[in-house]
């Protein structure tokens, strides 16, 4: 099977090199790495076009503005050509090397979706924000209140899907909403999901996290959307 790997980038110049240098060594040998800049200011652009225009693992779109995170993966998702397609931030807080075990059950035919758990299983994860976890409880519970499956991390960057699957969903959301909404609409096919425990390396404010209060507050709304009037 091959692997398409979606990543989407804004302003990511510390992280870019060491995360695509992880990837490219994820031990998954037949796949495409579709890298998604979505109009950095930073110096990510410039790394991107010097460093790995020519390096044929590697499709690269640049955005011509910022569109948001959902808008980046519905243009990686419109190029890639793999059987299973996984979703990965770039920015070091998931660890490519879990790759394996993730499409593992994909592979043996047992799931069409995978969630990458933080919060299940023994893997290492780093002590961060307390409000940003009762937050992420918060919405996944209310997101497994709507669609009735018993997810422990909706919020999850990883989610893997058979590319058959994943292209039957219209992605609508610009920002962050992509990950309540891809969910309901995955629960509405009514799909074989499974969850499998991920380590995480969490990032503070200081070293570029993104995701704020805010984005929390359009999750309730993108889940009520989603789940009620869809």
């Amino acid at each position: 099977m091959k692997v398409s790997i979606i990543v989407p980038c804004f302003n990511e110049k510390k992280s870019i090199c060491e995360i695509l240098s992880k990837i490219k060594q994820c031990g998954i040998a037949k796949k495409e790495v579709i890298i998604v800049d979505d109009f950095s200011s930073d110096g990510t652009r410039e790394i991107l076009k010097v460093k790995y225009k020519k390096d044929k693992t590697f499709k690269i779109i640049f955005h011509d503005f910022n569109k948001g995170k959902g808008a980046a993966l519905r243009s990686g998702i419109k190029v890639a050509t793999g059987d299973i397609i996984i979703f990965q931030d770039a920015d070091l807080e998931y660890d490519p090397q879990e790759y394996k075990k993730l499409i593992a059950p994909i592979q043996s035919g047992v799931a069409d979706v995978v969630f990458g758990s933080r919060f299940s299983g023994g893997e290492s994860h780093r002590v961060v924000y307390f409000w940003h976890f009762l937050g992420n409880k918060f919405l996944t519970l209310l997101s497994n209140i709507f669609t009735n499956i018993n997810l422990t991390d909706m919020e999850t960057c990883y989610k893997i899907f058979k590319s058959s699957i994943l292209k039957q969903i219209k992605i609508e959301e610009c920002r962050f909403g992509i990950e309540p909404e891809i969910t309901a609409k995955v629960a509405k096919l009514k799909c074989s999901i499974y969850e499998v425990g991920i380590s995480y390396y969490g990032r503070t404010y200081e070293e570029g996290k993104k995701i704020g209060w805010r984005d929390g507050v359009r999750a309730i709304y993108v889940i009520l959307k989603y789940n009620l009037f869809r």
